[in-house]
């Protein structure tokens, strides 16, 4: 898969609660949800970014309470994929369980500014600056977590192996 968009920075300790508020989990439905994405910090970000747009995160980025909903409202937003310095664990597993690809590569995260444009190989693992021109190779995705993704998830990739 290859991801191409807008950057979208946020700095270390980004939380669950941010990324999605409390008052707004009422609902699991990913639009619902991507409409109060990063509410935490700017109730509008929704409004701003468009489809196929990138997060850049610090490090433990989606730390916090373990809900699934958080990676549901950055997708539900339209954000192709986050990259940052490192992840909660529990969110990484959430992301790719909820079908949202995330990379961790410290290098490209301290090169890239809020509004530079990205494309991002989920197979290679290449991430290059567009507006820089500097690539970056983070760990590439694994196959079977390839497979989970462009299933649109692991429920989606379970019930589609039962067929």
């Amino acid at each position: 898969m290859l991801f191409s968009g807008t950057a979208w920075t946020f700095d270390d300790d980004l939380n669950t609660d941010i990324i999605i508020p409390a008052n707004y989990l009422v609902t699991s439905d990913p639009k619902e949800l991507g409409s109060h994405c990063m509410a935490g910090l700017d109730p509008q970000f929704s409004k701003k970014i468009s489809q196929g747009d990138i997060i850049v995160g610090g490090k433990n980025f989606g730390c916090g309470s373990s809900r699934e909903h958080a990676p549901i409202a950055i997708k539900g937003a339209g954000i192709s994929c986050v990259v940052a310095r490192s992840y909660a664990r529990i969110f990484y597993r959430n992301s790719f369980n909820m079908g949202l690809p995330l990379f961790e590569c410290s290098p490209a995260v301290e090169d890239i500014q809020n509004g530079h444009k990205l494309e991002i190989d989920s197979e290679s693992g290449r991430i290059k600056n567009l507006t820089t021109g500097r690539s970056f190779d983070a760990a590439p995705i694994p196959p079977f977590m390839q497979e989970i993704l462009s299933d649109g998830g692991l429920m989606n990739h379970v019930l589609k192996a039962r067929r």
